[in-house]
Parts: structure tokens; sequence; C-alpha cells
């Protein structure tokens, strides 16, 4: 199958001989463009472009320049394809590069990033997992093992200069809500660091002060951290530019529903396998505006699960919220975790287990007034113990080991 993007692990994404990108633009130029029907190999950088180690000490995801993120291999064309059309992509294969047979995961600092859990977890720390064939296991995790759902967490096509105003302009509105907050609202566009892909220098300093960040999905797709999106999924994304210009990277080995430390998968650079064909006028065809998708057909399957529970009810305050889903999925993460430190996890411990494992995040009630009800579900095979309930009580495990922790 033909390369069309290679990853030089001797060069930072900023030297290497075809750029990537780090902003989305409609001026970024296709690095090739292929005929509807045709198949093509992507190699993707890890979404920090190398700046996390294999190591022992969480200093790289304290310091990381979130600027920089994400780096993507593209963008991509296809002949024929036209704004109004759909992009329809299938992910025929997702795996590690033989040079990269790891990955990473991070809870990142409150003032560098953040998290889902961020007031309870404040400070930087990461683990390492190695990869065995379909499994994974960590040095930092002890006692869990599982087959990998491989999958982009960011992947999507250019915007047109309407979208991309758009959303500037509804997101500066937002960041002028609270522009000190930390974390922050939003991530802004920043020139500074901005890889711009193949676009020449002068226009590119221009791009690069308006250019999207890569952080948020928006109506284009991108960082949407889907973790069905795997191997044998097909994607109809929207056509906002000539060409389409598909882009991909943020490469997963595994993620939980809504990677809840925010760096939550297990981060890997690795290669993607894809196809591509057109739906001529088919945003109207079919009224989409986010993209929409077939989940694979290949994944874990698990026989038994233990679910959590969480409502609308602040866990500090006691506050009552009015059916607000994102208070009652932090309480059925912050209940799954108690639960497990009853086991002899430490805290970060079960936070890395909740944001890499493929657990299942559901809203199970959004009607029942005033309480939303979230639910999270833990697989219980991943464990090489019994986490199931019992008259005798939790059975502590031989816990040695730590989270790495920054200096």
């Amino acid at each position: 199958m033909h390369t069309a993007f290679h990853v030089e692990f001797d060069k930072w994404p900023e030297e290497q001989s075809v750029k990537t990108h780090n902003r989305w633009h409609p001026d970024i130029p296709m690095v090739e463009t292929f005929k509807p029907g045709a198949e093509f190999r992507v190699e993707c950088y890890d979404w920090t472009g190398g700046q996390i180690k294999n190591d022992d000490s969480a200093n790289d995801v304290r310091d990381v320049d979130l600027t920089k993120v994400h780096y993507l291999s593209g963008p991509f064309g296809v002949e024929g394809a036209e704004p109004g059309d759909l992009m329809v992509v299938d992910l025929l294969d997702v795996g590690y590069l033989p040079e990269s047979q790891w990955g990473f995961t991070g809870i990142f600092a409150r003032d560098n990033g953040g998290g889902f859990l961020t007031e309870h977890y404040p400070d930087a720390r990461k683990a390492c997992w190695d990869f065995h064939g379909i499994y994974t296991t960590s040095r930092h995790v002890p006692n869990v093992r599982w087959a990998g759902i491989v999958h982009p967490g960011l992947i999507g096509c250019l915007p047109d200069e309407k979208l991309l105003k758009a959303a500037n302009d509804r997101e500066a509105k937002l960041l002028s809500t609270d522009p000190d907050r930390v974390p922050p609202l939003l991530a802004p566009p920043h020139a500074d660091t901005a890889l711009m892909g193949q676009l020449e220098a002068g226009k590119a300093a221009k791009a690069a002060a308006e250019a999207w960040r890569t952080v948020p999905p928006r109506e284009h797709g991108g960082n949407c951290d889907i973790k069905n999106l795997s191997r044998g999924s097909r994607i109809y994304f929207p056509v906002y530019v000539p060409g389409g210009g598909l882009s991909m990277g943020d490469i997963h080995w595994s993620q939980g529903d809504g990677e809840i430390t925010f760096c939550g998968a297990i981060e890997m650079a690795g290669y993607l396998d894809i196809g591509v064909d057109l739906i001529k006028g088919g945003m109207e065809k079919y009224g989409v505006i986010n993209p929409i998708f077939r989940p694979s057909p290949i994944e874990p399957h698990f026989a038994e699960y233990l679910v959590f529970e969480g409502i609308s009810v602040d866990e500090t305050t006691g506050e009552q919220f009015y059916l607000d889903a994102h208070v009652a999925y932090r309480r059925a993460c912050l209940n799954a975790i108690e639960y497990l430190k009853k086991f002899g996890y430490s805290g970060e411990q079960a936070y890395v287990i909740l944001g890499t494992a493929p657990v299942e995040g559901r809203i199970s009630g959004i009607v029942d007034i005033p309480n939303a009800c979230c639910t999270l579900a833990i697989p219980t095979e991943i464990f090489d113990f019994d986490i199931r309930p019992s008259a005798q009580g939790p059975t502590k495990i031989e816990n040695t080991v730590s989270v790495a922790q920054a200096s």
C-alpha cells in the first residue's frame, strides 16, 4: 500500500521533509490528492510530536507546550470533492509502528491543560504502556491487561473561510466571559507555534493568526476522541473546501468514554490505512452538519461490567444542579475511583484506568428532574482479580508501584 505520509522519528515534526500541521485553515495545501476509491497509508506522530518520553518522570507532562499540539498528517484531497459533498472515509486498519511500540497517558497539571477531574487531581502524572500484540500492560498501573480499540482521536476535513470565522467568533465570545480562567475556557489562535504544513512562509504567517487550534471537535470533525472509531469504521465527513482536505493524528491504543484525564487515552505514534470515496451533494441529501459514522465491527468483547451511577449533585458542596450531565458523569467517575481505591489502587492509578480502559459512559436519564443520571461501566475482565462486591470485602492487591510524578 502506498504510504502518503511518512514520520521521520529522528526529527521533530517541524524539521521533517514533508511538514505536518498543527492548525486548521482552508489555505493549507494538500500533501497528495487521490481518486475516489483509492487506498493509502498515513503515518502519524503522537499528538505531542514526541514531547513525552518513555520514562518514570512526569516532568514532560507538566512542561509540555500545548500551543504546539496536535500534530496532524495531511491534508489529503479527493479528486472531484466540492463543498456540500460528503467524503466517505474507511478506516481499513490502525496500529503502532515498529519504531514505537509503546504509549503514554497523562494527568495534566491544572495550570497546563487540566482534565475532567482537575480539582481533585491537579498535579501532573504519567503512566507508560507496553504493547504485546493486541494487548497492553503498564509498569505504572498493576494487575490490568486488555486488548486495544485502536483509533484516531483526531480526524477531519479542512474548514472553509465562513466556518473558520464563525467558530472563531463564537469561541472568542465565550473566552471573553472569563479570559484568565485556569484551566482556560478554550484554546484561541496562537500564531507563534503554528505549523502550517506546506503553506509558503508569507501566507503561513497571515493564516496562522486566524487558524483554529486543534483542541476541540467542531462541525468538520477534529478532536472527537471517539473510542469506537476503530479499524473497520466508515466515516462521512462534510466537505467545505475543494478536495476536502482530510487530516488525521492523535492515535490512541485505547480510551475510556470521555478521555477524562485530558491526555486520558493511551497515546501513541502509529499508522492508519485509509480508503476514500465521495457522495456528491451528500450534506444536503442527508441533512449532515457534523460527521456521522458506522462503528467498527471489530472490538474486544466483555461478558461482564460493573456500572457506577452519578447524579447532578456537586460532590464537594452538595449543590443541586438541574439535569446537568457534566456533574452527573463526574460523580460517576469519582464513585468508580473511590471504589477502586478500596482494592489498593491510588486515586491517580484509578483515574488513569478510567481514562484508558474501554469503559462505557452513558447518559442514562436526562428527563427526571432535577437529576440527570450518568453511568460508567467498567469491564471486570480487565483486572486479574475479582472487583465484584462480596460479603468478604475487597481483597487488596500488592501495589508497590505508582504513576510517574513530576520532580
